[in-house]
């Protein structure tokens, strides 16, 4: 029985919330709600308040990175995330107030 329970929560997709964001070294940059070497998420759930694109468009930054949006530091690709972790943690991130 709790080989079972087990399986199932390991194969249940990642639920976003500040523990996957450390684990996937998010916060070494940023912060809910305060500037670090990043924006916080707050602030990156602000500028894309309302953008369709915006999912898509930051999973893509969480993967490959990206540069110039917000300063002139990059941010470096990130191999650990999968492409469903990115999409999650991508909604958690726009769902910060």
């Amino acid at each position: 029985m709790a080989l079972a329970a087990t399986a199932t929560l390991m194969a249940a997709p990642a639920h976003a919330n500040p523990d996957l964001a450390k684990a996937k070294n998010c916060m070494a940059c940023h912060a809910a709600a305060t500037r670090l070497v990043g924006p916080s998420f707050k602030d990156i759930a602000a500028r894309y308040k309302g953008q369709k694109d915006a999912e898509a468009l930051l999973a893509t930054k969480v993967l490959k990175g990206g540069a110039g949006v917000w300063a002139p530091i990059p941010m470096p690709a990130n191999p650990q995330v999968s492409d469903a972790e990115a999409k999650t943690l991508v909604k958690w991130i726009l769902a910060q107030k």
